[in-house]
């Protein structure tokens, strides 16, 4: 049944918890933007309890409240409003939104891609590529949900539980057949892909990242590999490449068909596999020979930066998962473009080059310098900061990365949040051999304008960190604010 039409509570508890007689027309988290005929789901926040919102809800129209008395809170009184006690309710709550959603991925081919760089990238290429192949393909990430180009904003790379079944089922009503996920290890670790049903999934690489939040890079890694012990997943395309991907190769489910993807390196024994043997860079892009259990074959792209060979690669596995044939997707692959943010080139009026990428972990920050440096044939010039509140042991090493891989250093601030910008500038200038040699220039914009103005015909800058992003997280203050539209304005709408 259609969520739209009312679903009735007990439908959705069956097996789970007691339910009153009464039907719903969806599932809220936040009481305070619940729409008339939702039920409220009370859970503890970072912050609040979810109970405190129970008149907010009431007010808007909420038929019931779904509460988990083991959280150590009791609801407030609500006359006339059900309140339903669900123990577990948090570990419980995929599945109710799959009931409550009438299992949107059922209907779905959905593709979970998780990693520490590349999801965004995979993602993007894959649902322009499955359109491009004859059937509909939608993006669910980073940069929003829906059909490339046209996104709608979702604020996280992998929202709430109950957001994700919800934005599924009006993928599936506007008529998407394969569905291209990001999925963020605080997704994983929260549950916010529990109850979906995935076809297959895909491993990028593993670096330092979130470390504030998991602690650790194997508690790290062990987030990133629930995503492969979801039931019913049939595909797992890893990069053996990377250690963490051979380690989690090593230790899949029995009944996942594995698809081994390396990029200039051997990949273990597997059902199947892809080899890149070669990448080289051509004036359109990139252009890979490849070797795998299709044969050998090559496969021309629009991407800059080496690195893009492993997400292509990894994109091939999927479609090849998705039981496309090989030479039609490498076709396809051939005509899909970078997404917004993404190493993304601007040419300047002098000849010059301005990239944009979100490179903002160590390992990202290196590909992306190294992508760049194929691009110079005078100076590279790299202008980036650290977001605040955020893993602080980054900071260093990628200051003293950008001080190896480019000719001039250009500091200035991302998202400081609450923290203090010059602590992070900081930070970041103690892992500098010469820090006297770098520029701190706080005010992001003044930073790109003057890395631009003082680019020679044959130099390339690299804005790192921001990429698609639209804002500026300053104190408690959200700026507008673009990298890429700052480049664009400059280059006089040329790209």
């Amino acid at each position: 049944m259609n969520a739209a039409a009312g679903v009735p509570l007990v439908r959705l508890l069956e097996g789970i918890a007691a339910a009153p007689p009464i039907a719903v027309t969806g599932l809220s988290l936040d009481g305070r933007t619940l729409a008339p005929g939702e039920a409220f789901i009370a859970l503890r926040g970072q912050r609040e309890h979810g109970l405190r919102f129970v008149a907010q809800a009431r007010a808007r129209g909420a038929t019931a409240v779904l509460w988990d008395p083991g959280e150590g809170e009791l609801p407030p009184s609500a006359p006339d409003l059900p309140l339903v006690a669900v123990p577990g309710l948090r570990a419980r709550l995929g599945t109710i939104a799959d009931r409550c959603f009438a299992a949107p991925s059922a209907e779905l081919a959905v593709a979970g891609i998780t990693g520490t760089n590349g999801k965004t990238t995979c993602a993007w290429l894959l649902a322009q590529a499955v359109t491009r192949l004859g059937r509909r393909g939608a993006y669910f990430g980073t940069l929003g949900a829906g059909f490339p180009p046209q996104l709608e904003g979702t604020g996280l790379t992998t929202p709430d539980v109950v957001t994700l079944h919800r934005r599924l089922r009006a993928l599936a009503g506007a008529g998407a057949t394969h569905v291209a996920l990001e999925v963020s290890s605080h997704a994983l670790d929260q549950g916010r892909v529990d109850g979906l049903r995935l076809r297959a999934a895909a491993f990028c690489n593993l670096s330092r990242d979130h470390l504030d939040y998991h602690g650790t890079l194997e508690r790290y890694a062990a987030a990133k590999a629930r995503l492969f012990r979801i039931p019913g997943l049939a595909h797992a395309v890893i990069n053996t490449g990377d250690p963490a991907g051979a380690r989690l190769a090593a230790t899949l489910p029995e009944g996942v068909l594995l698809t081994a993807v390396a990029v200039l390196g051997a990949v273990p024994a597997a059902p199947r596999r892809i080899e890149v043997t070669t990448v080289s860079a051509a004036a359109t892009g990139l252009v890979l020979a490849l070797r795998g259990h299709f044969g050998e074959r090559c496969l021309r792209s629009r991407l800059v930066g080496h690195f893009n060979a492993e997400n292509l690669a990894i994109v091939l596995g999927l479609l090849l998962a998705w039981d496309f044939d090989v030479d039609a997707a490498l076709g396809a692959l051939a005509q899909c473009s970078a997404p917004p943010g993404r190493m993304e080139s601007f040419r300047l009026p002098n000849g010059a080059l301005a990239i944009v990428d979100y490179a903002h972990t160590p390992d990202a920050l290196a590909a992306a310098l190294a992508a760049a440096r194929g691009h110079a044939r005078g100076r590279l010039t790299v202008v980036f900061g650290c977001g605040g509140e955020r893993d602080p042991g980054k900071r260093a090493p990628m200051g003293a990365l950008a001080e190896r891989l480019a000719d001039r250093v250009l500091l200035t601030d991302d998202n400081p949040r609450g923290e203090d910008p010059e602590r992070i500038v900081a930070m970041i200038r103690a892992g500098l051999q010469a820090p006297e040699r770098a520029t701190v220039l706080r005010d992001r914009a003044a930073a790109i304008a003057t890395a631009l103005a003082a680019a020679a015909p044959d130099d390339v800058v690299l804005i790192a960190g921001k990429g698609h992003e639209d804002y500026q997280l300053i104190g408690g203050e959200l700026r507008s604010f673009s990298d890429r539209d700052c480049v664009h304005r400059y280059a006089g709408g040329g790209a």
